[in-house]
């Protein structure tokens, strides 16, 4: 054992001195180098689900050189050995599983990425935290208020860095932009309205059908209770089936909604109504295509979002984007790294260019390397316990907000809200949508 150990020694020392001195061992490529050389110090990552936005956090994950990645984890076969194939391109070598919990059982894994349907982030969430693991968890961070808030309870509970993919907490720009905000730049802001756009194609009537070769739909389906397969479920139009889903409010309206509560300097609600439907084509989807959520604050700041998932006519020239109307002007945060604020009579008065790439239509890799600069906070979160841009409390608050919008589109009520917690008061029909029933054996326990 300690000749084999004095032998790793050696070699270690010898790939760093060539390195060094830049040069390469026979027989090594870059990526066996990374491989070697600070391996103990890069932190060592697991994948559930990398179908589209799982594959593109995949490569970028894959990029980062405090990062080496030792599983990859999805029940659809070809998702799992397309992603493999990918980062092995920079040099990282990651073991495949179908079902995400073997990767938990390794304790040399120091975090999790989970990038699932809906149904599964927060209960993959806590067993990860339960394993000791920590957790960046895609947006939404639950698919219903009660899952959101155990998914807080366990990050507490089990001392764990949980980072929400909301990653316009870590954009420069952005940034700046709600500290202009918050500076005062538009005086007191006291009203903000956020949107999203698109032109999305109707899904049709789904047939059942035999579950594909190559898919565990048992898994797939996990905590949510048991469906026939359809065949226009998947990849991603379960996010239209409240079952699985959250419709686009929580697609993309929780990104706006977060800006919004962050520039707001808002918490909990004390008011939410919400109105929308099904209304371009005639199919199986189910959550609302047109949906407008009105939220009011205890400090008397309101906000709205829209979303028209059929209709993609833009909004201030922008697919997406958040706008804030303050007591001496406005300020425009569009799709990407950038602003505009104007004075009241509309005059232009400074504007801060985006400065990279962006396409806010693209489902799977917007903003590669903006997105970089959360990934990196959530490292040093894990490494020097610095402070997340998007910690889950926080996710959990934003995520709040749109989940109470589609409860009161769904019950049709007006939704009077405790501001002390974000709980419903007083109406019984609205309350039932605040959990999910789940399949026997698989309730999200801490």
């Amino acid at each position: 054992m300690e000749n084999t150990r004095r032998d790793f020694i050696k070699k270690t020392m010898a790939a760093s001195a060539a390195v060094s001195l830049g040069g390469i061992l026979p027989g090594f490529s870059a990526g066996s180098y990374a491989n070697i050389i600070g391996a103990n110090e890069r932190i060592q990552v697991g994948f559930m689900g990398v179908n589209s936005r799982g594959y593109a956090l995949s490569d970028n994950y894959a990029r980062q050189k405090s990062c080496q990645i030792r599983y990859i984890c999805d029940v659809d076969s070809r998702a799992a050995d397309k992603a493999i194939a990918n980062v092995r391109k920079f040099g990282h070598t990651p073991q495949k599983e179908t079902d995400f919990r073997k990767a938990l059982d390794d304790k040399s894994l120091d975090a999790m990425v989970i990038a699932t349907p809906d149904h599964w982030h927060a209960p993959a969430g806590i067993l990860a935290c339960k394993a000791g693991k920590h957790v960046y968890l895609e947006k939404p961070c639950s698919h219903n208020p009660h899952e959101g808030e155990l998914m807080v309870a366990a990050a507490k509970k089990y001392n764990r860095v949980v980072q929400m993919g909301d990653q316009r907490r870590s954009w420069p720009n952005v940034i700046k932009a709600i500290e202009e905000v918050k500076g005062g730049t538009i005086g007191r802001a006291y009203f903000a309205k956020g949107w999203y756009t698109n032109n999305r194609d109707a899904i049709g009537i789904g047939k059942e059908t035999a579950v594909p070769s190559w898919l565990d739909y048992d898994l797939w389906q996990g905590p949510a209770p048991r469906r026939p397969y359809k065949d226009n479920i998947l990849h991603y139009n379960w996010h239209w089936f409240w079952h699985w889903g959250t419709g686009e409010a929580l697609n993309n309206g929780t990104h706006m909604v977060d800006l919004i509560r962050w520039g707001l300097d808002a918490d909990y609600p004390i008011r939410v109504t919400s109105a929308g439907g099904r209304y371009r084509y005639k199919d199986d989807w189910e959550t609302p295509d047109t949906q407008s959520i009105t939220v009011e604050f205890p400090n008397n700041t309101f906000l709205e979002w829209e979303g028209r998932s059929c209709n993609g006519r833009t909004i201030e020239g922008s697919s997406v984007g958040v706008i804030f109307y303050g007591e001496k002007g406005s300020l425009m945060i569009g799709g990407g790294n950038e602003y505009k604020i104007y004075d009241l009579k509309n005059k232009l008065i400074k504007e801060v260019k985006n400065d990279m790439a962006i396409d806010p239509r693209n489902r799977m890799n917007p903003s590669q390397a903006l997105d970089a600069l959360h990934i990196q906070n959530f490292f040093d979160g894990i490494k020097n316990g610095a402070r997340l841009n998007s910690d889950v409390e926080g996710g959990h608050k934003s995520t709040l907000l749109v989940q109470l919008g589609n409860i009161a589109v769904r019950s049709g009520n007006t939704l009077n809200i405790d501001a002390s917690n974000g709980h419903i008061k007083d109406d019984p029909k609205a309350q039932q949508l605040w959990q999910r029933q789940y399949e026997p054996g698989w309730e999200p326990k801490l």
